[in-house]
């Protein structure tokens, strides 16, 4: 099923998105490298059950909060990115990789003996065909919970936030974002909007002006199954006036997404795209990114909604972790696609 926004409406969501060119923003969080080993098979190991890949390349990719910040400068906004890495390599082509894509990266912390992040998945396949992941492995550490590169993050992202239209907060538990954080942004970016997403624990960022978590991030948060559209609603409305905030937007998968505002307001919008799903990677990271570009830009909840939920249908028909365009927003909104 598509989702079909009003007509008169489809005007004003072009409207915003062309106001996103230029407008300042700040990007929090836990940046994450996707490292993407290709092969191509040669044989099976004598050594093991294994397949055997002759190495064709690499591709580093922003993950995590990078990737939302990778959105945003996709988008045309004027990003800039406050997080920590390591002094490894790489935390050094996971900033190279942010800066190709438009990305400011001069209030990155660089944190001695911290491994940065690092998503490595090795694919295989031949020369003319898609390479399919054939393993995955994970390089994890948390943050320490004190030290002078929390006083430098929270520093760079208070001066940051002072000069930008709005934040995305983006907490992937490796330690870089707190609830004081936020306060911090709250007080430094005055009438801008905050926007969170939190996988493990939204509902400690009281102050944010609205939130996105997903179905299951949603039923942990307020303890209990939710079955359907009246239980989400409600689960959405009770999480938001948890944490104070004028909006929630609950992301539903195949379901679409739930929208409550601290004006009363429920709104269903029924998922863009249809079936037609390649990868859900980085989904959620693209909905933080257009939605706070969109309330940067001037747009109500519901607009930066409508157009959040575009741009997931769109990102999830592509492979891997990606992003969106203004430009891509804008065709299918002018083609009344959306």
């Amino acid at each position: 099923m598509r989702y079909t926004p009003r007509m008169a409406n489809r005007a004003r969501l072009i409207e915003i998105t062309d106001g996103f060119a230029g407008t300042p923003v700040a990007l929090v969080g836990d940046l994450v490298l996707d490292r993407f080993i290709l092969g191509t098979p040669k044989r099976i190991s004598r050594e093991a059950p294994v397949i055997i890949l002759r190495h064709d390349g690499q591709l580093d990719i922003p993950g995590g909060a990078a990737n939302a910040a990778a959105n945003l400068a996709a988008l045309g906004l004027a990003v800039t990115a406050v997080g920590a890495v390591g002094d490894d390599e790489p935390g050094l082509a996971l900033a190279r990789a942010l800066a190709e894509r438009g990305v400011d990266t001069g209030s990155l912390v660089r944190v001695p003996d911290y491994r940065t992040p690092t998503k490595v998945r090795i694919l295989g396949g031949g020369a003319s065909s898609l390479k399919h992941q054939v393993a995955r492995y994970d390089i994890e550490d948390e943050l320490p919970a004190a030290g002078p590169w929390a006083d430098q993050l929270a520093a760079r992202a208070a001066r940051i936030a002072a000069t930008s239209r709005a934040a995305a907060v983006s907490d992937y538990g490796y330690g870089c974002v707190s609830p004081g954080l936020v306060g911090d942004l709250r007080q430094a970016i005055g009438d801008g909007a905050i926007c969170l997403d939190s996988r493990y624990r939204i509902a400690g960022f009281a102050g944010v002006d609205g939130a996105t978590p997903n179905l299951e991030e949603l039923e942990v948060a307020v303890g209990r199954r939710l079955a359907d559209d009246e239980a989400v609603a409600a689960a959405a409305e009770e999480l938001r006036d948890r944490l104070g905030a004028r909006f929630l937007l609950a992301t539903r998968g195949n379901r679409g997404m739930t929208l409550a505002t601290v004006d009363g307001e429920i709104a269903h919008i029924p998922v863009f795209g249809g079936d037609q799903v390649a990868d859900v990677t980085g989904a959620g990271d693209t909905v933080l990114a257009v939605l706070t570009a969109a309330l940067a830009a001037g747009a109500t909840p519901l607009e930066g909604a409508e157009l959040a939920n575009i741009a997931a249908g769109l990102v999830v028909m592509k492979l891997g972790t990606a992003t969106v365009t203004a430009a891509e927003l804008r065709l299918a909104l002018a083609r009344g696609e959306a």
